[in-house]
């Protein structure tokens, strides 16, 4: 069974850099998430979290990983990731913990924000204690090996007026992880296929 540490040899050379930024879309917002990995009795695993209900929030409720928007005190949007990972869940990671980036991505439906996220891969001792705050009402650790096993085989079905839209998802014990947090785990997963690591 791999460990964290075998998985970061392999990331650092396949992750891109933290410090190359992609240049700063016209009229859209930006944020940066951290799927923040560790040891476990499994095996590595991912932190997840459920956001809590909020009317305001377009992802309310949804299984996401802890991040939020860029803020002008933030001298980058890795800053971002680890300064909203210590709000939310109370991790205190420094730029060491970083591994690398994925790519940027956005929301595919117009009726959500224009923003761009960044997701920022980081490590965290196997010891850590996630202590959320009151954007979040449930986090949990999901061994990397049940999600690239399983894969995003489950669907998320979505109904508009008119019209319905089904996602491919994940589900981890009934948690059902899709739109842009099955994207980042997807993307992050298949860089782990090639070794084949799982």
């Amino acid at each position: 069974m791999p460990t964290v540490e075998t998985i970061g040899e392999l990331l650092r050379a396949r992750l891109l850099d933290v410090d190359a930024v992609e240049p700063i879309s016209k009229n859209r917002v930006r944020a940066a998430v951290a799927l923040v990995m560790r040891d476990g009795d499994a095996g590595p695993e991912i932190l997840l979290i459920k956001r809590a209900e909020n009317p305001r929030d377009h992802w309310s409720g949804h299984i996401a990983l802890p991040g939020g928007r860029w803020d002008e005190s933030d001298g980058s949007l890795a800053a971002t990731a680890l300064r909203e990972t210590g709000e939310e869940v109370g991790l205190d990671l420094d730029a060491g913990a970083l591994l690398g980036r994925l790519p940027r991505l956005s929301p595919l439906s117009r009726r959500l924000p224009a923003i761009d996220i960044t997701p920022f891969v980081a490590l965290a001792p196997m010891e850590s204690i996630v202590r959320p705050n009151h954007e979040v009402a449930a986090h949990f650790w999901a061994p990397v090996e049940s999600l690239a096993s399983a894969g995003p085989t489950a669907s998320f079905h979505l109904d508009l007026p008119g019209e319905r839209h089904s996602f491919p998802a994940y589900d981890f014990g009934g948690h059902i992880i899709w739109g842009l947090t099955e994207r980042i785990l997807t993307s992050f997963l298949t860089l782990l296929d090639p070794e084949g690591v799982r």
